[in-house]
């Protein structure tokens, strides 16, 4: 079988099996267990939570990151098997939401790991939610969804982001 063939099946199969590890550090969590409950079911989709990072496929950060913070998310996506992806679930993480001028939040979640998705709103409805794992389910297949490879590639970037913001807090570019 020719790599782009295995390429394409692993990239479906992939698709039909998200293991999403949520890592809550805000007031984004409160929209994840009605989606996981019968009304929504987010399972019937194949996706499915999991509590450690080495199980996990998706990485979803729902709500702001401190300086702090953000040494742990760097450490479990770092843990995390290839292929992985990263959803930005609300505002926070996208641009600070209500917090964007504290002088300890990240503003811009990209700057320090390679977001594939991102999911607007604070907070953004379970229907929100579901929709947004379909869309990632879709990059998935058509191979859009790449960040990991994009982290590998450019890590020296990350890596100096992520050291700056450790050091001097925010990284202003």
């Amino acid at each position: 079988m020719k790599y782009e063939e295995w390429s394409k099946i692993s990239r479906i199969a992939s698709k039909k099996s998200l293991w999403i590890l949520h890592f809550c550090t805000g007031c984004g969590a409160i929209e994840m267990p009605p989606v996981m409950t019968s009304r929504f079911d987010m399972e019937r989709f194949g996706m499915a939570p999991m509590a450690t990072p080495r199980q996990a496929d998706v990485l979803l950060i729902t709500g702001y990151l401190t300086v702090k913070t953000l040494k742990r998310v760097i450490q479990v996506y770092e843990q995390m098997q290839d292929p992985k992806y990263v959803v930005a679930f609300g505002s926070c993480p996208i641009n600070g939401g209500m917090y964007w001028d504290s002088y300890n939040t990240i503003n811009q979640l990209d700057k320090y790991l390679p977001v594939d998705l991102y999911l607007a709103g604070c907070m953004p409805r379970p229907e929100g939610i579901i929709n947004a794992m379909m869309e990632l389910m879709e990059m998935i297949e058509k191979g859009e969804a790449r960040g990991w490879e994009k982290y590998r590639k450019n890590y020296e970037k990350y890596k100096k982001n992520q050291e700056m913001a450790f050091k001097f807090g925010k990284v202003e570019e």
